[in-house]
């Protein structure tokens, strides 16, 4: 018996095995069960298959129940062995986008007020890698000791806690995007690495502590595929030594901008502008503070995902063919695919114009939509009112009757920067097309949806917009419940087989 265990010990070449017989090796250890088995049926072939059988039922209690034990897991140096071995096979350079699956780093800034997102992230991940991030405000020359290294229990039980797939990647840094960089930069391994870098939305509203209600936390697992046991409602939930949620009362630091936030707007968008020079997709994730999924996906009422895959703040680019759209599709595609998702009914809203052909804009998405294998209803919404407001449209009409204002016009934007002054459609965007938009998103939502996945345009190329560009962004999702502003910059969709 006691060359079983030594057997797989010593062909994974654990250091920590050193027996002291000289002519010890993993083929003596299996000669050796081997002699003893033969031994056994030679003696008494029923004793034998009984003692076996009990040693089987004995290892199969032993994996399942887990108890706690001093002399280490011989599984997890198995697993180890194979992961490496695997991950060492997995060649970034044979990625093909036929196989491509959503790998995704979501940036957690306080896990009391992140659960509905963390538990969606979940669903939308499906079987790719899931990365839970979070940066650690400080400097390690001024600390006596690693002050991350005390976290990780409390992130590793709340991946337990909330039955989620999830990795824990922590990191010290003097600002929340150096930090960010540092994560998209080292997170994952080999050929597992976060390609989707996800972020709450940056606004005032206040965050909703959820961990402390089991209603929301709790989240037994549904997925079929899922390997992890039902949560035990009779255990009590762990305590979590995370920093209690901005705004409230035992809360005393300000933050570094005040108001308990960490970052400002400028280094906000700034974080979104370098993951995409990183060649990462982006998502946004707005009004998911109260994102109940156990409400969300209950059988009594009927689960709508809206899809808007067009830059709304770009009427004249309003094409469904581009990189993002795909990549947008295939998200709201995943979700959909996910077996607690799978009643859930897509909703793909076409966006026309007067003098444009509605059937055949129709047809042609319905086609697109039929080779690339997705099940969605296809809605036409006229926005000719919304497009009046757009710059472009007033300044057609402008020109025509009066030339000398363009002229002024384009002498004051010469006078900036040319790299800096462009893209200008972020600069002249105004606050009553953006809202125009929003209630057009609003007007369609009959019946509400649960999620609704829009268009991310890019940052503008001048640092000094990024203020105004997220003040676009919040006016074009006021109100709209859990939103998902979606930007994709890699291939995701083909229709080769």
């Amino acid at each position: 018996m006691k060359t079983l265990p030594l057997a797989p010990e010593s062909g994974l070449d654990i250091v920590g095995i050193r027996p002291t017989f000289r002519y010890f090796t993993w083929h003596t250890c299996v000669l050796g069960i081997i002699g003893c088995a033969v031994m056994m049926f030679l003696i008494n072939a029923i004793y034998a298959s009984a003692s076996i059988a009990f040693m089987l039922l004995l290892l199969l209690l032993i994996h399942y129940l887990s108890p706690t034990s001093s002399w280490g897991y011989i599984s997890q140096a198995l697993i180890f062995h194979q992961v490496r071995k695997y991950l060492l096979m997995l060649d970034v350079r044979k990625d093909h986008v036929k196989f491509w699956r959503p790998q995704v780093l979501l940036m957690v800034s306080n896990p009391r007020s992140s659960v509905g997102l963390i538990k969606f992230i979940n669903d939308i991940k499906k079987s790719g890698l899931y990365v839970l991030g979070h940066v650690q405000l400080g400097d390690l020359d001024t600390l006596p000791s690693d002050p991350l290294q005390s976290q990780y229990d409390s992130w590793l039980s709340l991946v337990d806690h909330l039955n989620i797939k999830s990795f824990v990647n922590l990191t010290l840094a003097d600002s929340v995007r150096h930090g960010v960089q540092h994560l998209l930069f080292i997170s994952g391994l080999g050929g597992m690495r976060p390609n989707t870098l996800v972020l709450g939305f940056y606004d005032d509203s206040l965050p909703k502590d959820t961990l402390i209600d089991p209603s929301l936390s709790i989240c037994p697992t549904s997925d079929p595929t899922g390997s992890l046991q039902d949560f035990d409602h009779d255990q009590e939930p762990p305590l979590f030594h995370f920093s209690s949620v901005r705004g409230s009362v035992d809360r005393q630091d300000g933050g570094e901008i005040g108001d308990g936030k960490v970052l400002g707007p400028q280094e906000y968008v700034a974080i979104i502008a370098d993951a995409m020079k990183m060649l990462k997709n982006v998502v946004l994730a707005r009004n998911f503070n109260d994102f109940d999924r156990s409400v969300v996906l209950s059988p009594s009422s009927p689960v709508f995902v809206d899809v808007w895959p067009v830059n709304l703040l770009r009427p004249d680019s309003s094409s469904y063919v581009d990189t993002c759209s795909f990549f947008l599709l295939q998200l709201a595609c995943i979700l959909n695919m996910v077996r607690s998702w799978r009643k859930a009914r897509l909703r793909l809203f076409l966006c026309v114009e007067e003098g444009r052909s509605v059937r055949g804009s129709e047809e042609k998405l319905g086609q697109l939509l039929k080779d690339l294998r997705i099940k969605a209803q296809v809605l036409s919404v006229p926005w000719d009112q919304q497009v009046a407001l757009h710059w472009q449209r007033q300044g057609e009409r402008k020109q025509q009757s009066d030339t000398n204002n363009e002229d002024e016009e384009k002498i004051e934007e010469e006078e900036d920067d040319y790299v800096n002054s462009f893209p200008s459609n972020a600069t002249r965007l105004s606050d009553d097309y953006l809202s125009a938009v929003n209630k057009l998103i609003l007007d369609q939502a009959r019946p509400p949806p649960a999620v609704r996945f829009l268009y991310l345009p890019r940052p503008p190329a001048d640092t000094r917009r990024y203020t105004t560009y997220l003040h676009q962004l919040e006016l074009l999702t006021q109100d709209l419940g859990p939103t998902l502003l979606i930007h994709g910059v890699t291939p995701v969709i083909t229709t080769d087989l």
